[in-house]
């Protein structure tokens, strides 16, 4: 399934934030987030409207709180009217700032919410635009289970029954930590990076044939479940064939793409006597490996490139 949330509702912002609202009698429920992004309304402030980003969550720091207070009262008012004759989706206030009385009218006569932050004002816009560019990225719903395994999010996928939540229960007891089973929900952040998550209703679930449905959070602790991870790597589970043809090397890489993202991809063969969850350890380790530069394969290449080489030069 290919979904894309357009927009975000200003109180989910509220609440994931711990924001204070300053207008509770305006409706922050039905008020709509559509751009992931923000800005600081310094310029309008000012009275220069042209290209004004009025679409975006507001945020109002120290700079314009100082340059506002420069004004009496009347002027306040003025400018505060000007701002707020625009359809913009709240207006927020860092650094626990209190508002004018001015700002606090203005906003409950145009139903705009008016809210407060602790966070600095860099913090506050960087986690604002993080937050929305997560939860308005493309998404899809793909079958499998995302455990994070030292630090890499390794997504594990293969047919039905196969053993994938059995690989991700071995994974738990070792000590790394479940993100989802069964269903990711696999939401593109950006050109280089994949997030997964689980659906809010499996979230810490994982069902164990014969067994049934257990709770990872209750039964191993809070340090065995992630909520978010970035997917690093692909295994892939297969019955073993004889007829197939295995890389047994590893010099080229395997990739599979989702939205348009390519991610590393490992084909593993499952038969009786394999520890599926050792193996999958060992593909994260190297994978971190790789991505720091060393690789094993290219490694044992070249020293049997340079002892053929070596033999050759010694027969001659």
């Amino acid at each position: 399934m290919d979904d894309t949330i357009d927009k975000v509702s200003v109180q989910s912002l509220i609440e994931k934030e711990h924001l204070i609202n300053l207008t509770p009698e305006v409706d922050a429920v039905h008020k709509y987030i559509t751009i992931p992004d923000v800005n600081r309304p310094a310029l309008q402030l000012a009275g220069f409207f042209d290209q004004f980003d009025a679409e975006r969550v507001q945020i109002i720091g120290n700079v314009e709180t100082a340059y506002l207070m420069t004004f009496d009262r009347p002027a306040r008012r003025a400018k505060y009217a000007a701002l707020t004759k625009y359809p913009m989706p709240c207006i927020i206030y860092a650094r626990s700032i209190e508002p004018d009385s001015c700002m606090i009218e203005a906003c409950r006569a145009a139903q705009i919410p008016l809210i407060q932050s602790k966070r600095p004002t860099t913090e506050l816009e960087a986690e604002v635009i993080r937050w929305l560019k997560v939860k308005m990225a493309p998404m899809i719903s793909v079958h499998g289970v995302l455990v994070d395994v030292y630090g890499e999010g390794v997504l594990i996928m293969g047919d039905s029954g196969i053993g994938k939540s059995e690989a991700a229960l071995e994974l738990i007891k070792r000590g790394h930590r479940l993100v989802s089973d069964d269903v990711v929900e696999l939401r593109k952040v950006s050109d280089e990076s994949l997030v997964g998550s689980a659906p809010d209703i499996t979230r810490h679930f994982i069902e164990l044939r014969g067994i049934g449905i257990i709770d990872i959070k209750q039964m191993f602790g809070v340090e065995c479940v992630k909520d978010t991870q970035t997917i690093d790597m692909v295994i892939k589970l297969s019955e073993w064939s004889k007829d197939k043809d295995y890389d047994r090397l590893g010099l080229k890489d395997n990739f599979t793409e989702f939205l348009g993202n390519k991610v590393i991809a490992y084909d593993i063969p499952v038969r009786p006597g394999r520890n599926i969850a050792i193996i999958v350890e060992c593909a994260a380790v190297n994978n971190r490996a790789k991505k720091m530069g060393y690789n094993a394969a290219q490694v044992l290449y070249e020293r049997v490139t340079a002892n053929m080489s070596k033999n050759s030069e010694v027969d001659n």
